[in-house]
Protein backbone atom coordinates (compact mmCIF):
# COMPACT_ATOMS: atom_id res chain seq x y z
CA UNK A 1 0.00 0.00 0.00
CA UNK A 2 1.26 3.46 -0.87
CA UNK A 3 2.50 5.64 1.97
CA UNK A 4 0.55 8.85 2.72
CA UNK A 5 3.55 10.88 1.55
CA UNK A 6 3.20 9.26 -1.88
CA UNK A 7 -0.20 10.85 -2.47
CA UNK A 8 0.74 13.86 -4.56
CA UNK A 9 -2.72 14.46 -6.04
CA UNK A 10 -6.22 14.41 -4.60
CA UNK A 11 -7.53 13.25 -7.98
CA UNK A 12 -6.96 13.65 -11.74
CA UNK A 13 -8.33 17.19 -11.73
CA UNK A 14 -5.63 18.18 -9.25
CA UNK A 15 -3.05 16.43 -11.41
CA UNK A 16 -4.14 18.55 -14.37
CA UNK A 17 -3.67 21.72 -12.34
CA UNK A 18 -0.15 20.60 -11.44
CA UNK A 19 0.73 20.58 -15.15
CA UNK A 20 -0.49 24.12 -15.87
CA UNK A 21 2.70 26.00 -14.88
CA UNK A 22 4.74 23.69 -17.11
CA UNK A 23 2.52 24.31 -20.14
CA UNK A 24 1.73 28.00 -19.72
CA UNK A 25 3.71 28.99 -22.81
CA UNK A 26 1.15 27.21 -25.00
CA UNK A 27 -1.78 29.30 -23.73
CA UNK A 28 -3.87 30.55 -26.65
CA UNK A 29 -1.56 28.97 -29.21
CA UNK A 30 -2.37 26.64 -32.10
CA UNK A 31 -1.60 23.61 -29.91
CA UNK A 32 -4.04 20.75 -29.42
CA UNK A 33 -4.25 18.85 -26.12
CA UNK A 34 -4.38 15.13 -26.92
CA UNK A 35 -5.46 12.99 -23.99
CA UNK A 36 -4.73 9.29 -23.62
CA UNK A 37 -8.04 7.64 -22.63
CA UNK A 38 -9.32 6.90 -20.28
CA UNK A 39 -7.46 8.20 -17.24
CA UNK A 40 -5.65 10.94 -19.12
CA UNK A 41 -8.85 12.66 -20.22
CA UNK A 42 -9.81 14.31 -16.88
CA UNK A 43 -6.22 15.53 -16.52
CA UNK A 44 -6.11 16.87 -20.08
CA UNK A 45 -9.54 18.49 -19.78
CA UNK A 46 -8.19 20.79 -17.05
CA UNK A 47 -5.16 21.68 -19.16
CA UNK A 48 -7.21 22.37 -22.29
CA UNK A 49 -9.86 24.35 -20.44
CA UNK A 50 -7.43 26.54 -18.49
CA UNK A 51 -5.14 27.24 -21.44
CA UNK A 52 -7.93 27.82 -23.96
CA UNK A 53 -6.92 24.93 -26.20
CA UNK A 54 -8.96 22.28 -28.03
CA UNK A 55 -9.21 18.83 -26.44
CA UNK A 56 -8.85 15.64 -28.42
CA UNK A 57 -7.91 12.03 -27.73
CA UNK A 58 -5.21 9.72 -29.02
CA UNK A 59 -6.40 6.18 -28.31
CA UNK A 60 -3.74 3.73 -27.17
CA UNK A 61 -3.85 0.23 -25.70
CA UNK A 62 -1.22 -1.22 -23.42
CA UNK A 63 -0.02 -4.72 -24.26
CA UNK A 64 0.14 -6.61 -21.00
CA UNK A 65 2.04 -9.77 -20.21
CA UNK A 66 0.18 -12.99 -20.97
CA UNK A 67 0.45 -13.91 -17.27
CA UNK A 68 0.12 -10.43 -15.74
CA UNK A 69 -1.86 -7.76 -17.57
CA UNK A 70 -0.39 -5.04 -15.35
CA UNK A 71 3.11 -5.74 -16.65
CA UNK A 72 3.37 -3.74 -19.87
CA UNK A 73 5.39 -5.31 -22.67
CA UNK A 74 4.37 -2.70 -25.24
CA UNK A 75 1.52 -0.61 -26.61
CA UNK A 76 -0.37 -0.02 -29.84
CA UNK A 77 -2.12 2.97 -31.39
CA UNK A 78 -3.40 3.82 -34.85
CA UNK A 79 -0.21 3.84 -36.92
CA UNK A 80 2.13 3.01 -34.04
CA UNK A 81 3.41 -0.10 -32.28
CA UNK A 82 5.89 -0.10 -29.40
CA UNK A 83 7.35 -3.36 -28.09
CA UNK A 84 9.62 -3.49 -25.04
CA UNK A 85 11.85 -6.46 -25.91
CA UNK A 86 13.33 -6.69 -22.42
CA UNK A 87 9.85 -6.83 -20.88
CA UNK A 88 8.79 -9.53 -23.36
CA UNK A 89 11.78 -11.63 -22.38
CA UNK A 90 11.18 -11.00 -18.66
CA UNK A 91 7.56 -12.13 -19.07
CA UNK A 92 8.67 -15.29 -20.86
CA UNK A 93 6.43 -14.57 -23.85
CA UNK A 94 6.99 -15.99 -27.32
CA UNK A 95 5.77 -14.61 -30.65
CA UNK A 96 2.46 -16.46 -30.39
CA UNK A 97 1.78 -15.07 -26.90
CA UNK A 98 2.49 -11.53 -28.07
CA UNK A 99 0.31 -11.95 -31.15
CA UNK A 100 -2.61 -13.18 -29.04
CA UNK A 101 -2.36 -10.23 -26.64
CA UNK A 102 -2.06 -7.77 -29.50
CA UNK A 103 -5.09 -9.21 -31.31
CA UNK A 104 -7.23 -8.81 -28.20
CA UNK A 105 -6.03 -5.29 -27.50
CA UNK A 106 -6.41 -4.19 -31.13
CA UNK A 107 -10.10 -5.13 -30.93
CA UNK A 108 -10.44 -2.94 -27.80
CA UNK A 109 -8.49 -0.17 -29.52
CA UNK A 110 -11.01 -0.16 -32.36
CA UNK A 111 -13.91 -0.18 -29.91
CA UNK A 112 -12.56 2.83 -28.06
CA UNK A 113 -11.84 4.71 -31.27
CA UNK A 114 -15.45 4.20 -32.28
CA UNK A 115 -16.70 5.27 -28.84
CA UNK A 116 -14.49 8.35 -28.35
CA UNK A 117 -13.81 9.40 -31.91
CA UNK A 118 -10.40 9.78 -33.48
CA UNK A 119 -8.70 12.69 -35.21
CA UNK A 120 -11.50 15.13 -34.41
CA UNK A 121 -8.90 17.86 -34.92
CA UNK A 122 -6.27 17.99 -37.63
CA UNK A 123 -2.86 17.95 -35.93
CA UNK A 124 -0.90 18.30 -39.16
CA UNK A 125 1.73 21.06 -38.85
CA UNK A 126 0.53 21.87 -35.31
CA UNK A 127 1.76 21.26 -31.77
CA UNK A 128 0.25 18.26 -29.99
CA UNK A 129 0.41 18.19 -26.19
CA UNK A 130 0.02 14.56 -25.12
CA UNK A 131 -1.37 14.17 -21.59
CA UNK A 132 -1.88 11.09 -19.42
CA UNK A 133 -2.48 10.69 -15.68
CA UNK A 134 1.05 9.39 -15.26
CA UNK A 135 3.81 7.39 -16.91
CA UNK A 136 4.98 3.98 -15.71
CA UNK A 137 7.01 2.16 -18.37
CA UNK A 138 6.37 4.82 -21.02
CA UNK A 139 5.25 2.39 -23.75
CA UNK A 140 1.72 3.82 -23.89
CA UNK A 141 2.89 7.44 -23.99
CA UNK A 142 5.48 6.76 -26.68
CA UNK A 143 2.93 4.91 -28.84
CA UNK A 144 0.58 7.89 -28.53
CA UNK A 145 3.28 10.34 -29.56
CA UNK A 146 4.37 8.23 -32.51
CA UNK A 147 0.76 7.94 -33.68
CA UNK A 148 0.51 11.73 -33.67
CA UNK A 149 3.80 11.96 -35.56
CA UNK A 150 2.27 9.74 -38.23
CA UNK A 151 -0.70 12.13 -38.35
CA UNK A 152 1.71 14.96 -39.16
CA UNK A 153 2.11 16.81 -35.86
CA UNK A 154 4.88 19.41 -36.21
CA UNK A 155 5.90 19.48 -32.55
CA UNK A 156 5.02 16.93 -29.84
CA UNK A 157 5.03 17.74 -26.13
CA UNK A 158 4.59 14.87 -23.67
CA UNK A 159 3.21 16.06 -20.32
CA UNK A 160 2.80 13.86 -17.24
CA UNK A 161 1.85 14.75 -13.66
CA UNK A 162 4.11 11.97 -12.36
CA UNK A 163 6.67 9.56 -13.79
CA UNK A 164 9.85 7.73 -12.77
CA UNK A 165 12.73 10.20 -12.61
CA UNK A 166 14.70 7.89 -14.91
CA UNK A 167 12.14 8.08 -17.71
CA UNK A 168 13.28 9.84 -20.87
CA UNK A 169 11.20 9.55 -24.06
CA UNK A 170 12.90 8.79 -27.37
CA UNK A 171 13.74 11.84 -29.49
CA UNK A 172 12.04 10.42 -32.58
CA UNK A 173 8.71 10.41 -30.74
CA UNK A 174 8.85 13.47 -28.47
CA UNK A 175 10.20 16.99 -28.98
CA UNK A 176 9.57 18.21 -25.41
CA UNK A 177 8.89 16.34 -22.20
CA UNK A 178 7.59 17.86 -18.96
CA UNK A 179 6.77 16.13 -15.70
CA UNK A 180 5.37 17.88 -12.63
CA UNK A 181 6.71 15.33 -10.14
CA UNK A 182 9.51 12.97 -11.23
CA UNK A 183 9.79 10.21 -8.64
CA UNK A 184 12.71 8.07 -7.50
CA UNK A 185 10.52 5.43 -5.85
CA UNK A 186 7.90 4.43 -8.37
CA UNK A 187 5.73 1.31 -8.43
CA UNK A 188 2.49 2.36 -10.07
CA UNK A 189 0.78 5.58 -11.15
CA UNK A 190 -2.11 5.00 -8.73
CA UNK A 191 0.14 5.20 -5.67
CA UNK A 192 0.38 8.98 -6.12
CA UNK A 193 -3.40 9.63 -6.10
CA UNK A 194 -5.82 9.67 -3.17
CA UNK A 195 -8.67 9.04 -5.61
CA UNK A 196 -7.63 6.89 -8.58
CA UNK A 197 -11.07 5.60 -9.46
CA UNK A 198 -11.18 4.22 -12.98
CA UNK A 199 -12.50 6.72 -15.51
CA UNK A 200 -15.47 5.36 -17.46
CA UNK A 201 -16.32 5.57 -21.15
CA UNK A 202 -19.28 7.78 -20.28
CA UNK A 203 -17.07 10.23 -18.36
CA UNK A 204 -14.64 10.44 -21.28
CA UNK A 205 -17.45 11.14 -23.74
CA UNK A 206 -18.96 13.81 -21.47
CA UNK A 207 -15.62 15.57 -20.97
CA UNK A 208 -15.00 15.61 -24.71
CA UNK A 209 -18.46 17.02 -25.36
CA UNK A 210 -18.07 19.68 -22.68
CA UNK A 211 -14.60 20.78 -23.75
CA UNK A 212 -14.11 24.22 -25.16
CA UNK A 213 -12.61 23.59 -28.56
CA UNK A 214 -11.63 26.87 -30.26
CA UNK A 215 -10.62 26.24 -33.85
Amino acid sequence: MARRTDRLFADRTAAGRALLPLLEKWRGSDAIVCAIPRGGVPVAAVVAGELGLPLDVVVVRKLGSASNEELAVGAIADGARVIEDAAVRYAGMDAADLAAVEERERAELQRREAAFGIAAHDVAARTAIVVDDGIATGATAVAACRALRVRGARHIVLAAPVAPETFSPPADAVDEYVCAHPQRDFWAVGQFYRDFTQTTDAEVIELLRAATQPE
